[in-house]
């Protein structure tokens, strides 16, 4: 037996929805009575809320778990540890075996962490990885008080089985939680202090109640809410692009002109490979569809090169589209394989430094199109949601409504939404001269 543990720590990596995860987990355990703690070495308990995106993530998790015992062992404490996410998911009872951790948790029965934790101080089995039909969210607690930007999950899963992804086996089938939770939610949030949020889904536009309504009802029903001031969503799929939405970023002025939409590759073989139920030109007339209802909109994507069998003529395809889009951001990864996931056993397996090469020609290009956008945004402006303070004195740091990042000089407070003309780009951020701030 363990002393129930007082103090707390979440350390969530990987996406957005990990951190909205690891947000509700350390409410769940605030709720319980403990404490949390920013310091990881300090804590009675700590969370690692995992993801099973990127290559090697299973053997990073038991190397953090060594990490931890390590520095805990030099006096002589033994915290317990909790494994969260989409590797506790994948893992299983085998993260215990190996590594003799407390507790394990999938992503869709984190809620049960609190007893959880419980039981494995009490010497029991502590291991939950079920997948539910009920909804993990009736059982969280009230949201607490949150920054001036919030993250809210509506939808989990993914029914689109990509063949190089793990999220329909690690998160389960595409779920939405109804309009009237979600928006109790919103408003909870506002209430707490934000004024800026960002849906969440593995496919999120997929979004849809049982009446029927998509994504851009709910939106537009948020922007009814007082003092939210900016709403935002991620991530999308291509095929799940309604014209309810387009129109949404074509009506609704709180929703920001910012779209993160990926295509994964610019070749119609691989994209066929790849399961993503779309292609070159589809994905490009979409976006003619999208700029047509919002000339000004920022687009984001993600990339993945060295998919099995990639040649290096379909690679100038990915490489022309990015020409053709012009991206102000993006997300670039060479492909790796996921155990149990189609793509890992698919013959002519793409050597590393073929994919090194392609992903650096890959960025190069990424980097140059989203310097021209900052450029281009030059002499505009915009509203900013001021987040932080910076390093400088008086310095504070904000999002524009491109999601781009904006430095300035003044007195303000975290929450208020100033007025900007943007002055000065760098390939990263901008810098911006106040005009009118509107208090939080």
């Amino acid at each position: 037996m363990k002393s129930p543990p007082k103090t707390f720590h979440v350390k969530s990596f990987g996406c957005q929805m990990n951190v909205y995860d690891g947000e509700r987990m350390a409410e769940l355990m605030a709720a319980d009575g403990l404490t949390a703690t920013d310091d990881a070495n300090a804590a009675d308990l700590v969370v690692l809320n995992t993801c099973h995106i990127r290559e090697k993530a299973t053997e990073k998790v038991y190397s953090d778990i060594g990490r931890i015992r390590k520095h805990a062992g030099k006096d002589g404490r033994a915290p317990m540890i909790a494994v969260a996410g989409c590797v506790a998911q994948a893992e299983g009872a085998e993260i215990v075996r190996r590594a003799k951790v407390d507790v394990v948790v999938g992503p869709q029965a984190y809620h049960n962490l609190p007893r959880l934790v419980a039981d494995a101080a009490s010497g029991n089995a502590a291991l939950d990885t079920d997948m539910p039909l009920a909804s993990k969210f009736g059982a969280l607690p009230a949201r607490r008080k949150v920054g001036p930007s919030a993250f809210l999950t509506v939808q989990e899963g993914c029914d689109k089985f990509c063949t190089y992804c793990v999220v329909p086996y690690t998160r389960g089938a595409e779920v939405s939680r109804s309009f009237a939770q979600v928006l109790d939610e919103a408003k909870a949030l506002v209430d707490a202090g934000a004024r800026e949020i960002t849906l969440l889904g593995q496919n999120v536009n997929a979004w849809e109640d049982a009446d029927g309504r998509g994504l851009h009802d709910l939106i537009r029903a948020m922007d009814r809410i007082p003092a939210l001031s900016r709403i935002r969503y991620t991530t999308s799929h291509p095929n799940d692009m309604r014209q309810g939405l387009i129109d949404a970023h074509r009506d609704v002025e709180s929703l920001m002109p910012f779209l993160h939409l990926p295509v994964q590759a610019g070749a119609d073989r691989v994209l066929k490979a790849m399961n993503r139920s779309h292609t070159r030109d589809s994905y490009l007339r979409l976006l003619d569809r999208i700029r047509d209802a919002r000339p000004d909109i920022a687009l984001s994507g993600d990339f993945i090169v060295g998919f099995p069998g990639e040649s290096e003529a379909e690679f100038a395809e990915t490489l022309s589209l990015v020409d053709a889009v012009g991206y102000a951001q993006a997300y670039s990864f060479k492909y790796s394989p996921r155990p149990g996931t189609p793509a890992a056993d698919m013959a002519d397996q793409i050597a590393p430094e073929v994919m090194d090469d392609r992903l650096q020609r890959l960025q190069a290009a990424l980097n140059r199109d989203q310097a021209a956008f900052n450029a281009r945004t030059l002499g505009r402006t915009c509203s900013v949601l001021v987040e932080r303070r910076g390093k400088l004195p008086g310095q504070w740091l904000g999002k524009s409504p491109w999601l781009q990042s904006v430095h300035l000089i003044g007195d303000y407070a975290i929450g208020d939404v100033v007025e900007v003309t943007l002055t000065q780009a760098g390939p990263n951020s901008l810098a911006g001269e106040a005009r009118v701030a509107v208090a939080a």
